[in-house]
């Protein structure tokens, strides 16, 4: 986000102050927060922070400890690759291995585009499915590495990039 623009300071304090009568309101603020803008970096907790008299480092606690907030921003598509015991046992790791190589990025990181998004997950409950990937929601069942191209291809070519 860089320096916030008046408009997302002004949108910010509305979301902090939406749940100021709340008894813990802080993981209401942050989730609005992420659904808005799909990351919560470092000047954005300082906001809530003085908003709200929460510390920001129990802010960045919050943040930094439940995986579904990022202090980055994600890509378009969030590739999800489950390493479960189920999907490991089938080979989810040459599964992201290759979502890794062929992006160019690390589980956690972005692609340069801005298109994709490579995380690592613990089990999503599709192990009668393993391999299980999940690409913003859409679950892909019995993934191979031989498929994993055609998967980067077609979401590109829905980009249109």
């Amino acid at each position: 986000m860089g320096k916030l623009s008046p408009a997302a300071e002004a949108q910010i304090k509305e979301i902090c102050a939406r749940h100021k009568d709340e008894r813990t309101p802080l993981m209401m603020i942050l989730s609005d927060i992420q659904n808005e803008y799909g990351y919560i970096p470092l000047d954005v907790q300082e906001l809530v922070s003085a908003e709200t008299g929460i510390s920001v480092a129990e802010i960045y606690g919050v943040v930094t400890f439940y995986s579904f907030f990022s202090l980055t921003p994600k890509g378009k598509y969030v590739i999800g690759c489950c390493l479960g015991t189920a999907c490991y046992v089938k080979g989810a790791q040459n599964v992201i291995d290759k979502f890794s190589e062929l992006l160019k990025i690390a589980p956690g990181e972005t692609s340069e585009d801005g298109l994709f998004t490579l995380d690592a997950l613990r089990c999503i409950g599709a192990c009668g499915i393993a391999p299980a990937v999940s690409i913003n929601g859409k679950v892909f069942p019995k993934v191979e590495v031989g498929q994993v191209q055609k998967i980067i291809d077609d979401y590109k070519a829905e980009a249109g990039a």
